[in-house]
């Protein structure tokens, strides 16, 4: 799909009945980002903005200055209604009518969240649910949830396996793990598909999901050498033999007598007990006593 971008981000008002572009908060980060209600806001969209300097397009008879290409994913509307549940979990546990739950004064537009089809029909995934009369409450289930996405990820498995695409070499580079890079075990597949998954929910829950599918922690063998070089420079050096003998006054003593000749070494033989050095003779005389 290609549209200007300006358009899309800052869309005119627009009725329940035409398609709509908006912002609304990321599921992940709680950042505001793209998307997009088709007429009737039956169907959700993802956006994702795809953008190279010096493009332009031929639009019609007239040209597109604005290079950017917009591509447009469906998208669960789940996992948007996700954030908001969470939310008011933390703030109160409460049963809560869902349209007292979807609401967001900077993002007035996620109340149609709830138009979209099969919401109201899946919503039980992901929380309790109490009736009274004819109103239906709702509170956020981490059970619940963990079971739905844990769906998702064999769903996105299944749907890598199908197509024929390659997983274990983008989770070894992602991990710095080495190994066989054309080799794709059951665990690379669902770690991939966990990291996609990852993408649309909060990072605790993320950390939740990975522990309900029992994958094992990453370690990173490439940092185990530099690791182990460090344990090792921090353990003091024991010596293991007295190396105050070799002081500075034996080096030099020993580099002296390298350097003698026989006669001084004989000379150094003989006992000089009661001789005067040669420096008394020339030292100055001391007086007389009166």
């Amino acid at each position: 799909m290609v549209c200007h971008l300006e358009a899309a981000i800052n869309p005119p008002k627009t009725s329940d009945g035409e398609a709509l572009f908006t912002r609304l908060r990321n599921p992940s980060t709680g950042e505001a980002t793209l998307y997009l209600f088709n007429s009737g806001a039956q169907q959700l969209f993802e956006v994702k903005c795809f953008q190279e300097e010096y493009h332009s397009w031929f639009i019609g008879q007239t040209v597109e200055q604005d290079g950017r290409l917009l591509f447009v994913t469906p998208m669960d509307p789940l996992f948007l209604i996700l954030y908001y549940l969470i939310k008011a979990y933390k703030e109160n546990g409460k049963f809560q009518p869902l349209d007292q739950v979807v609401l967001d004064s900077e993002y007035p537009y996620c109340s149609w969240l709830l138009k979209c089809a099969d919401v109201e029909k899946y919503i039980h995934h992901v929380t309790e649910e109490k009736e009274i009369g004819s109103q239906k409450f709702h509170r956020y289930s981490q059970e619940k949830t963990l079971k739905w996405l844990k769906k998702k990820v064999n769903q996105t498995v299944k749907a890598l396996k199908s197509n024929n695409i390659t997983v274990g070499q983008r989770v070894q580079s992602a991990a710095f793990i080495s190994g066989n890079p054309n080799t794709d075990s059951e665990e690379d597949y669902v770690r991939y598909a966990h990291g996609l998954i990852s993408e649309y929910i909060p990072e605790d829950l993320s950390k939740e999901l990975s522990k309900y599918l029992e994958l094992p922690e990453l370690t990173s063998p490439t940092l185990e050498p530099q690791l182990k070089k460090r344990k090792l420079s921090d353990v003091p050096v024991e010596a293991e033999e007295d190396y105050t003998k070799f002081n500075s006054s034996n080096l030099k003593n020993k580099k002296a007598n390298s350097k003698m000749s026989a006669a001084q070494k004989a000379l150094a033989k003989v006992d000089k007990t009661g001789m005067k050095s040669i420096s008394a003779f020339f030292s100055s005389k001391t007086k007389a006593s009166k």
